[in-house]
């Protein structure tokens, strides 16, 4: 959510913004709302302010006129009953109005409609397509099914499309990617949460998750609860209604979630393997900080550079977009995807992704802080990027480390969390 200060000030640019990304939203009807609201609010003070003089008047009035005074105070609380009403219809229309508002996204961010315009900014490693390994390429799929470490038809079974079963060495090899991401994100200095994946709705509205996703939601109406595609979610909503102190700021956070998404506009789409599937597990990282945009702009580049250290120690191929406006969502200012080859795609697959929000999520969520120097409470920014989630990872893992056997090198990295397993055969 944006300031309707900023709308009613700048409405051009509010309409510009949205039309970067394909966003369709009345920024006209969101002005009149407001000035209706606005004006509403206006003549209620006035009638407050002649309720109180009139009472003054009843109390000292000599009794012929207090009949008459009476009456008129009788017609002043019925226009201000009135005006109650429709300003709680106003106010909720423009609620409404304002959660459907995007946020402006930085000037140096690519302009387009889709995918197909975000910049790559950098790339790390060699992609290796599989004609190159010197033997009969196999998928992460095949390669999984053959060494007993995937089962996607028993978890077909049990829980329908999209589902799968780690197995043995594959459920190690999961457990090991997820707990070399825990002991980065420590060393880095951020704190660990433990955190629900089921949470009140208000914090989806809060994150910017509703009210445009909500079809890619499992949700749990008949508590007015969801599960979360991201840990995201508790972690930023974590200080919600909260206003702290300068000096507590930045909060560095990470958490371990599994995460469950619909996927209900996928139909037909990365129907095989662990591209697209219903539940995952996931290391997020979130940053609140000052409302500062140089601050921002660094922790976004540190959370990004956290994600690249955590594919270089696994020795997997990526690059770095920068993506763009159509492609952004509602909410973010910039966003960075990190895409790591995947052979059997024969192409980068996103893997992670890096955005700031600036106060966009705070004002929906109520975070703000206080100077130093005191004042009125500002709204704080947020961040947030993917540690890693898997199993999407196991994708370029087993498939790019495959041998002419059928059998997988369990990267360096990894090792130890595996009890020194080196090949997984």
């Amino acid at each position: 959510m944006i300031d309707v200060k900023l709308i009613r000030e700048n409405p051009d640019l509010v309409k510009k913004a949205a039309a970067d990304k394909n966003m369709s939203v009345d920024i006209d009807r969101v002005l009149a709302v407001d000035a209706r609201r606005r004006a509403l609010e206006t003549e209620w003070n006035n009638l407050r302010c002649e309720q109180n003089q009139t009472g003054e008047r009843i109390a000292k009035a000599p009794k012929e006129e207090k009949a008459e005074l009476s009456r008129a105070m009788g017609r002043l609380k019925g226009r201000l009953k009135e005006i109650d009403a429709e300003r709680e219809e106003v106010e909720a229309e423009l609620r409404e109005l304002l959660l459907l508002v995007p946020q402006i996204p930085d000037p140096a961010a690519p302009v387009g409609p889709d995918a197909s315009c975000n910049v790559e900014v950098r790339r790390s490693g060699t992609p290796k397509q599989a004609s190159d390994f010197g033997f009969e390429f196999k998928d992460h799929l095949e390669l999984g099914t053959a060494l007993g470490i995937l089962d996607v038809d028993r978890g077909v079974k049990i829980a329908g499309s999209r589902n799968y079963v780690l197995c043995g060495a594959g459920a190690q090899l999961h457990e090991a990617v997820m707990r070399l991401a825990w002991d980065l994100m420590l060393a880095r200095g951020f704190t660990p949460l433990t955190v629900p994946v089921l949470v009140n709705d208000a914090l989806m509205y809060g994150t910017g998750f509703f009210p445009l996703h909500r079809e890619e939601v499992y949700l749990c109406e008949r508590d007015g609860q969801s599960l979360v595609g991201t840990a995201e979610v508790p972690v930023t909503g974590y200080h919600g209604d909260e206003i702290l102190g300068e000096d507590a700021l930045p909060k560095l956070y990470f958490a371990r979630t599994t995460c469950f998404r619909r996927e209900a506009g996928a139909a037909g789409k990365d129907t095989r393997g662990l591209y697209r599937i219903h539940y995952f597990d996931k290391i997020e990282q979130v940053v609140v900080c000052k409302a500062d945009a140089a601050e921002s702009a660094r922790w976004h580049a540190a959370i990004v550079q956290n994600a690249e250290d955590m594919l270089q120690a696994l020795e997997l191929p990526y690059r770095v977009m920068d993506v763009c406006t159509g492609d952004m969502g509602q909410g973010k200012v910039r966003m960075f995807d990190l895409e790591t080859w995947m052979p059997s795609r024969g192409a980068f697959g996103e893997t992670h992704s890096a955005s700031r929000f600036h106060d966009f999520q705070a004002r929906r969520l109520n975070l703000r802080y206080r100077t130093a120097a005191g004042g009125k409470p500002e709204f704080c920014h947020t961040l947030n990027n993917t540690v890693i989630a898997s199993p999407r990872i196991l994708i370029p893992l087993l498939e790019l480390n495959q041998n002419a056997d059928g059998s997988v090198t369990v990267p360096r990295a990894l090792r130890p969390y595996m009890n020194g397993i080196e090949r997984i055969g």
